[in-house]
C-alpha cells in the first residue's frame, strides 16, 4: 500500500508544478527553486523595463514600500517567479556583481491562482521590499546586497520578485539567489528511536556524553505543531530534520530544570528540545497526541532585541508537589546526523 500512495502523490505534483509554470506570464522569469537547497539565477537590468507607476507599492492593500521611496525603484525592473510549498520559508537576495551599483528588491506573495504582475497589482498576501537605507540603522549594519523573506503554512503560494535599479539605474548584472527551507514529505519507514535514561537530582548538575550519530531521524514531525503539544511551529521543522536521541528523566517535586545540549563543535547546528508528563505516561514522539508542557530551542532566524545566541541550546522545567517524567530529544538541525555534544542537567 506504501508504493501505491507514493506512485500515486508524485504524478500529482508534477502535474500541479507543470501547470503552475505554464500559467506564469511571459513577462515573468520563472525559478525552478527546490526545498531545501538554493538556487541562483544570473540576470541584467537591461534587460527589464521601467515601471513609471509606483503607485500600487504604496497603497494600503499592497503596503510594500511608501511613496518616499519611489526613487529606489526608478530604474529597470526584471521580474522573476516561483512558487513556495507549504510550511517553507523563503530568502531572497539580489547580488550586485557591481559593489558600487544601487539595487533595490522588491517581492509579493499571492495564491496559485493569481498571477497579477506590477503596476496591476492591486491586493496580495504579503509584500515586501529592501533597498539602501537613508540613515544608519542601531545594531546594523548594510552591504550592497539586498534580501527579503518570506514563509507559508498549511498551502502552496506564488512568489513574485522584482529586482530594480534605484535612481534611474538601467544596466547592471546580478545574481538572484533564493533559498527556501521546507518541510518535506518523508514516506520512509520510521527506524526505532535511540532512548537512554538519565539521573536527575535536586541541587546536582549531571553531565552526560552523546554523539548523534547513533541516533534516526524522525520522519514526522507533526506532532510538535499539534495545538495539544505546542513545541514547535511546522516552519521550523527544518531545525529538526537531522538525527534525533532521546533522553528519559524525571524532575522532582517543587524543582526546576534546566537541560542544555553544548555540541563539541560550535559550527555544528544542534536543536534540542522537551516534553513533561505524568511518571506513569510512557508516551513518545512521533506518537505523541497531548503534554503538560513542550518546550524547544533551535538557531534563531533573526537576532531578538537585547538577548545573544552561541552554539548551546537551553530549555528549562518546573513541577509543583509532584514529580513528572521529561522526555529530552537533541536533535541535528537542517539534516546534520553526526556530531559529538554533552547533555548538561541542572536541577534546582
Amino acid at each position: 500500500m506504501k508504493k501505491q500512495k507514493t506512485f500515486f502523490l508524485i504524478p500529482i505534483f508534477i502535474l500541479s508544478f507543470f501547470t503552475t509554470k505554464a500559467q506564469f506570464p511571459e513577462s515573468v522569469i520563472f525559478i525552478d527553486a527546490k526545498p531545501n537547497q538554493i538556487s541562483q539565477t544570473k540576470g541584467n537590468l537591461n534587460t527589464g523595463r521601467i515601471i513609471s507607476d509606483l503607485s500600487w507599492a504604496s497603497s494600503s492593500s499592497v503596503a510594500c514600500f511608501p511613496a518616499t521611496q519611489n526613487s529606489k525603484f526608478t530604474g529597470n525592473h526584471v521580474l522573476y517567479g516561483f512558487v513556495i510549498p507549504p510550511y517553507a520559508e523563503v530568502t531572497v537576495t539580489v547580488i550586485p556583481t557591481d559593489k558600487n551599483a544601487n539595487f533595490s528588491i522588491y517581492g509579493y506573495q499571492t495564491g496559485t491562482t493569481r498571477f497579477p504582475i506590477v503596476p496591476e497589482l492591486y491586493s496580495c498576501v504579503t509584500c515586501e521590499a529592501e533597498h539602501k537605507w537613508d540613515y544608519p540603522k542601531a545594531g546594523k549594519t548594510q552591504d550592497h546586497t539586498r534580501s527579503i523573506w518570506f514563509n507559508s503554512t498549511t498551502d502552496s503560494y506564488n512568489i513574485f520578485i522584482g529586482v530594480a535599479g534605484a535612481n534611474g539605474l538601467k544596466t547592471g548584472e546580478f545574481t538572484l539567489k533564493v533559498e527556501i527551507k521546507a518541510q518535506v514529505e518523508d514516506n520512509e519507514e520510521q527506524k526505532p528511536l535511540k532512548k537512554y535514561t538519565m539521573k536527575s537530582e535536586k541541587g546536582k548538575i549531571i553531565t552526560y556524553n552523546g554523539d548523534l550519530s547513533e541516533g534516526v531521524k524522525i520522519n514526522d514531525l507533526s506532532w510538535a505543531s499539534n495545538s495539544s503539544v505546542a513545541c514547535f511551529p511546522a516552519t521550523q521543522n527544518l531545525k529538526f530534520r537531522g538525527n534525533h536521541i532521546i533522553y528519559i528523566t524525571e524532575i522532582p517535586a517543587n524543582s526546576e530544570m534546566d537541560v542544555t545540549v553544548i555540541p563539541t563543535d560550535p559550527k555544528i547546528n544542534m536543536s534540542i528540545y522537551g516534553y513533561q508528563v505524568g511518571t506513569t505516561n510512557e508516551a513518545m514522539v512521533p506518537n505523541l497526541s497531548s503534554c503538560m508542557t513542550c518546550e524547544a530551542e533551535y538557531k534563531w532566524d533573526y537576532p531578538k532585541a537585547g538577548k545573544t545566541q552561541d552554539h548551546t541550546r537551553t530549555i528549562s522545567f518546573n513541577s509543583d508537589n509532584s514529580a513528572y517524567r521529561i522526555v529530552i530529544g537533541v536533535a541535528g538541525a537542517d539534516g546534520v546526523t553526526s556530531g559529538t555534544f554533552k547533555l548538561k542537567v541542572t536541577v534546582r
